[in-house]
């Protein structure tokens, strides 16, 4: 039977919560759409859900909710997900919008996204929550500092461009015509070092040609920074743009020409590609075998060392707590709670990662990151081979963990360097050929 005050809880609590002063942007952040609430009511008044049968599983997470256990709430909500209890699940998210602070403690940033994405997936409208966050992107410029802060303050992009620019030096070290393929350049800011390490090569700089994949409009804004960059420093240079999604693309829109040493470069990409457990295409090894059959002297792969592409839900959820713990965690060392941009870099470059993990499935879950001994078996199966990382790439990236906390360590793991926090592989990066 269940305690007269748990029942309590459930039934007379929701007035109560309301009356809570969270902030106003906790409570946008938190806050379900009109027709999620309207999703999860209907769930509960017409889905015969029950409470566990047994009371101890009841009577843990009220031990848990009085000890401040936020992690382990957020375990039993989701946990109550997956079994389809929605009614203990409904009761969870109450307990747990008065433990999540988007200013708080790492866990409590981290289960404030959590919790989105939960009241999403329990209403089944992950897509619609998703946009709605993406919806709140800000203006370009300041979406531009808040990413531009995150790659300061940590050092998981600088990790990746820097051993996949190491990578790409090396393999073209006498090569005088060059064509780089960037997969999904974004701001193109990983091209920026290159082009003056290039510069500064004896002999003069080699002739360069980058193509550009990605969204058309930044694509004109990329073409004219990198153009002003490679102009000051003297460097030949000749920028492709591809206004298309890398599922879309074909070897015809790459331009590839004879006496061009090839590189090509997949940083953050791939496990946006949806594979065979999404569709027949399974873009993510085409992709690869159409590089592949470029020939081309090096690629390069920079990914998230996490497992959430083809786990159920509940593991899926509980590898996503671990992992982005481990990067709230190195973000609160950098950045104090009182920092008024960092709820800005976590919410506006994190936040929507999360969310789209935890709410969605099929189609809709575009985050699909794999570990990277699956990567090889993706890369090998292509008919790559592995293209080892030169001892002065790894020497440079050990050099640039010096100006960051010593929470931060490198590991060299079957041919490739990896990036962790504390006892958390968070990034891989390796090349191929």
């Amino acid at each position: 039977m269940i305690p007269d005050f748990v029942v309590r809880i459930f039934f007379d609590g929701k007035c109560k919560r309301r009356e809570q002063n969270l902030r106003e942007v906790e409570a946008i952040m938190l806050q379900p759409l009109p027709e999620i609430a309207e999703s999860i009511n209907d769930s509960v008044n017409y889905e015969h859900s029950i409470w566990p049968g047994d009371t101890d599983d009841l009577m843990l997470i009220v031990d848990a909710i009085s000890r401040g256990d936020l992690k382990w709430v957020l375990v039993a909500c989701a946990k109550a997900i997956s079994e389809n209890n929605l009614l203990l699940a409904q009761w969870c998210i109450g307990e747990l919008r008065r433990m999540v602070s988007i200013s708080g403690e790492p866990i409590q940033r981290l289960g404030a996204y959590m919790l989105e994405g939960l009241v999403a997936r329990l209403a089944a409208t992950g897509s619609s929550i998703y946009k709605s966050l993406q919806s709140r992107e800000p203006e370009s410029y300041d979406f531009l500092s808040y990413v531009y802060l995150l790659h300061e303050v940590c050092p998981y992009f600088k990790f990746g461009y820097m051993s996949a620019n190491g990578a790409i030096a090396e393999a073209m070290k006498d090569e005088e015509r060059i064509h780089i393929i960037d997969f999904q350049i974004g701001e193109g800011s990983q091209w920026v070092a290159l082009i003056q390490a290039f510069a500064a090569r004896p002999g003069g700089a080699p002739n360069i040609r980058i193509t550009g994949i990605g969204d058309g409009s930044k694509l004109v804004a990329v073409r004219r920074r990198l153009e002003k960059l490679a102009k000051k420093f003297d460097v030949p240079f000749k920028f492709h743009a591809v206004s298309a999604s890398s599922c879309k693309v074909e070897v015809e829109n790459l331009d590839v020409r004879i006496g061009e040493a090839l590189g090509v470069n997949f940083a953050y990409m791939l496990h946006h590609l949806p594979d065979e457990s999404v569709s027949t295409e399974n873009h993510r090894d085409r992709v690869l075998r159409m590089v592949k059959s470029l020939s081309p002297k090096v690629v390069t792969l920079v990914e998230q060392e996490c497992n959430t592409n083809t786990s159920p839900f509940l593991p899926r959820f509980l590898e996503t707590l671990s992992y982005y713990t481990a990067m709230f965690e190195s973000i609160d060392v950098i950045l104090p709670r009182n920092h008024k941009e960092r709820i800005n870099v976590e919410q506006h470059c994190l936040a929507s990662d999360v969310v789209n993990i935890i709410a969605c499935e099929g189609a809709e879950r575009i985050e699909r990151h794999e570990l990277l001994g699956k990567w090889k078996s993706r890369f090998s199966m292509a008919g790559f081979v592995p293209y080892p990382l030169s001892s002065v790439v790894s020497a440079t990236i050990r050099a640039l963990l010096k100006d960051y906390n010593n929470g931060y360590g490198i590991e060299e793991r079957d041919g490739a360097l990896c990036l962790g926090w504390m006892d958390r592989i968070l990034v891989s990066s390796c090349a191929w050929k």
